[in-house]
């Protein structure tokens, strides 16, 4: 069973990965880098003191504790798996489209970019579900962007991508459930009350 869903996830990815151009190359290429998403965090911020205030001094913490755990929780995975990424499995290596001849870490299972980002996407979900109109399309449109571009560069399966996404989400929905608690707990605390 296992070996024939590898066979599955690898067929798969040669063919997404096989569906390049020059204008996507580059697309991908700056999609997957994470300095370009900066202004996007910066936005993020932003919208959680405007909507949340002084609460936002509880979320913000959690939104950094968060992708500090997903990320390393991602490294173990990858570290305890012990999967090569395909662009380092010689058999496909004259297979596989690999943009300016990046590759990354030796192995791929889980995706640490499919974990970090959707985890932010549905932990903000979460928060801004009832605040800002479509915005839960937005961030799960954005995420699977970030976690599609992986495979188009070639230093992903989809099942690295896939796995990466579900765990993301949990994670995700973990800790915006316990901001959630932690708010209506402490949250007054952080509220002028006026005499």
């Amino acid at each position: 069973m296992i070996e024939t869903l590898k066979h599955w996830d690898t067929d798969i990815f040669l063919y997404l990965n096989g569906i390049h151009s020059t204008f996507w190359d580059f697309v991908m290429y700056w999609t997957s880098e994470k300095m370009i998403w900066i202004p996007a965090y910066i936005l993020f911020v932003y919208l959680l003191i405007k909507y949340y205030k002084k609460k936002a001094w509880i979320i913000i913490p959690m939104v950094l504790i968060m992708v500090l755990v997903s990320d390393q929780l991602s490294v173990l995975i990858k570290n305890l798996t012990l999967r090569p990424r395909p662009c380092h499995e010689p058999e496909l290596q004259f297979l596989i489209h690999l943009v300016k001849n990046k590759c990354g870490g030796e192995y791929g299972f889980v995706s640490s970019h499919a974990v970090n980002h959707f985890a932010l996407a549905t932990f903000l979900s979460l928060l801004f579900q009832k605040k800002i109109v479509f915005i839960i399309s937005a961030l799960i449109l954005w995420a699977t962007l970030i976690s599609y571009s992986r495979i188009y560069l070639g230093v992903h399966y989809p099942g690295d991508v896939i796995c990466g996404g579900i765990i993301g989400a949990f994670l995700g929905f973990t800790f915006g459930k316990l901001t959630f608690y932690l708010i209506t707990k402490y949250g007054n605390k952080f509220e002028i009350h006026k005499n």
